[in-house]
C-alpha cells in the first residue's frame, strides 16, 4: 500500500520540483494534496489524514512550526524542507525528525522516505512532534522547560533544575535537583547544541554543567567544580579559560 503524502510549501517551484522527484523516484509514495500556506495545510491534514507531510519551515503569515501547533491531528510522519534557521535544524534533529535542505537531492529524499517507513512501525510521531514544538520555544525565551525523550517516555524538565549532564557512551545522564537522574539515549553533543549557552557550559568531554548550580571552584591544572548536589566534577585544562569567562572571572 502506498504512503499518502501532502506537500506544504509557499513556493510553486519548490512544490513542483519535490513532486516530480517523488513521482520519478519514490513509487511507494502517493501525493494526495499540495498546499501553498499553513491554513491550507491544516485543512488538508485534518481532512485527508496523510502518512507523510513534507513541510516548508519558512512560509509567510504562518510558518511550519506555528501550523503544527494548531493541528488537532498529528498522527503522521514529518519531513521538513528548509534552507533556513540553524537553531530549528538542531531542534529538528534532537527530536529525531527528518529534514531536507532545498534544493532537495534525490538520494536524500529516498533515504528520508526509508526512514519514514521504519518510524511508521513504531508509531511515535506525536511524541517527536511534541518534543520539537516545546524545545523550539527555548530559543524564543517562551519556556524555561525542556522536553526530553527519556527511556521511560517524554519528560518535561525545568532547565533551572538541571544540575549537570554526564556522558556515558551514546547515552546521557541528566542530574536534576534535588536527587533525580534521567537516562537519555542521546549524546552530550546533542544537548550541547540544544541547551542555551548562556546557562550551560561544557567543562569536560564528559560533563555539561548549569553554571547557576556551581557552589565552589577548586584550583588546579584545569580545576574542579563542586555542584549544588555536592558532586565534584573535573574541568578539562582546555576548557578552563572558557569556564572562567562564563562564570565571570
Amino acid at each position: 500500500m502506498k504512503l499518502k503524502a501532502i506537500i506544504i510549501d509557499d513556493e510553486v517551484r519548490s512544490r513542483e520540483s519535490l513532486k516530480q522527484k517523488i513521482i520519478w523516484n519514490c513509487a511507494d509514495v502517493q501525493i494526495i494534496a499540495e498546499c501553498e500556506n499553513g491554513e491550507q495545510g491544516i485543512k488538508a491534514i485534518e481532512e485527508q489524514k496523510p502518512d507523510i507531510v513534507f513541510l516548508d519551515v519558512e512560509m509567510p503569515r504562518m510558518n511550519g512550526f506555528t501550523m503544527l501547533q494548531q493541528l488537532n491531528n498529528r498522527n503522521f510522519e514529518l519531513i521538513f524542507t528548509t534552507a533556513y534557521d540553524h537553531y530549528a535544524i538542531r531542534a529538528i534533529k534532537f527530536s529525531a525528525l527528518d529534514y531536507l535542505v532545498k534544493p532537495v537531492e534525490v538520494e536524500e529524499l529516498k533515504q528520508a522516505i526509508n526512514i519514514v517507513k521504519e518510524k511508521r512501525k513504531h508509531n511515535t510521531s506525536n511524541e517527536r512532534l511534541e518534543t520539537l514544538l516545546h524545545n523550539l520555544m527555548i530559543e524564543k525565551n517562551q519556556s524555561n522547560r525542556i522536553a526530553i525523550p527519556s527511556l521511560e517516555g517524554l519528560q518535561f524538565v525545568e532547565m533551572n533544575d538541571i544540575i549537570y549532564l554526564e556522558a556515558e557512551s551514546n547515552y546521557t545522564f541528566i542530574y536534576i535537583k534535588p536527587s533525580q537522574k534521567i537516562t537519555v539515549s542521546k549524546t552530550l553533543k546533542d544537548f550541547e547544541e540544544l541547551l542555551p549557552h548562556s546557562i550551560f557550559i561544557r567543562i569536560h568531554h564528559s560533563f555539561i554543567i548549569n553554571k547557576n548550580h556551581v557552589q565552589k571552584y577548586l584550583k588546579g591544572e584545569g580545576g574542579q567544580v563542586i555542584m549544588s548536589n555536592s558532586k565534584t566534577l573535573d574541568v578539562a585544562r582546555r576548557k578552563k579559560e572558557e569556564f572562567m569567562k562564563a562564570i565571570g572571572y
